[in-house]
């Protein structure tokens, strides 16, 4: 059992053996989070191109490879991976991560407005219920839709994803809200691949960020605040947290 576990994507170039073009490509890596707080990466997968279908066989990997429940997953908008996490693991709620949908919603904003839609986003995200968050994503439609429609858009279309969220305390929503028990993965990974400017094979880039993972592994702390987000997972979730 995972209390959460973390889906996140790096690209790496790799050469392609048919065309001899170098590709880029997305190394998945999903990071799950033990009743204690340690951090294990629980597999990496390559794929230039990804859906429901790779979804689902990832998530059948996992549970084939002795995963039993996961409490929350924790994905990227990935098209697809929610349907994909649900069916392998029914009772798993599914929480887009907030810190990439902010990034994925500034993309669209011009430099000068991007610390006041920030802001504006902050007060969505921060607010104390899915009611009141609601009520502030109405408040940045009406006063960013002239200029970014597509923001406002693209958090409605997430909205499911996006309010388990706010039924949890603190010391939870700072752990799923922040990035930092995969970011600390995700320099690891960075550090080991930066010198090549490409991989020949996916062979080469798994076993190298392989490598980068037994290091990780080998000097990663726990999650940080862990011992107050365990105790609202134990109440929280019951016996599926305890057994």
């Amino acid at each position: 059992m995972y209390p959460i576990v973390i889906f996140d994507a790096l690209r790496v170039k790799i050469r392609d053996a048919d065309s001899r073009t170098v590709k880029n490509k997305a190394v998945y890596v999903a990071l799950g989070v033990t009743r204690d707080g340690s951090r294990e990466v629980l597999g990496l997968w390559i794929a230039e191109n990804e859906g429901a279908r790779f979804w689902l066989s990832v998530m059948n990997e996992l549970k084939n490879r002795g995963v039993q429940d996961i409490l929350i997953a924790v994905v990227d908008g990935l098209k697809g991976f929610p349907e994909a996490i649900t069916a392998a693991f029914p009772d798993a709620m599914v929480q887009t991560c907030i810190v990439h949908l902010v990034r994925h919603s500034l993309n669209f904003c011009s430099w000068k407005d991007r610390r006041a839609v920030a802001a504006d986003l902050r007060r969505i995200y921060s607010a104390p219920t899915a009611e009141a968050a609601e009520a502030e994503l109405d408040a940045f439609e009406e006063k960013w839709a002239g200029k970014y429609a597509s923001i406002a858009s693209a958090w409605r279309r997430a909205w499911p994803e996006v309010i388990p969220f706010f039924a949890f305390d603190p010391a939870i929503r700072k752990i799923i809200y922040t990035t930092n028990a995969i970011e600390s993965l995700n320099r690891v990974i960075r550090k080991t691949i930066k010198t090549r400017g490409s991989f020949p094979t996916d062979d080469a880039a798994t076993k190298l960020i392989y490598l980068a993972i037994r290091k990780f592994e080998k000097d990663g702390r726990n999650v940080r605040e862990w011992f107050a987000a365990r105790n609202q997972f134990a109440i929280m979730f019951g016996e599926r947290f305890d057994a």
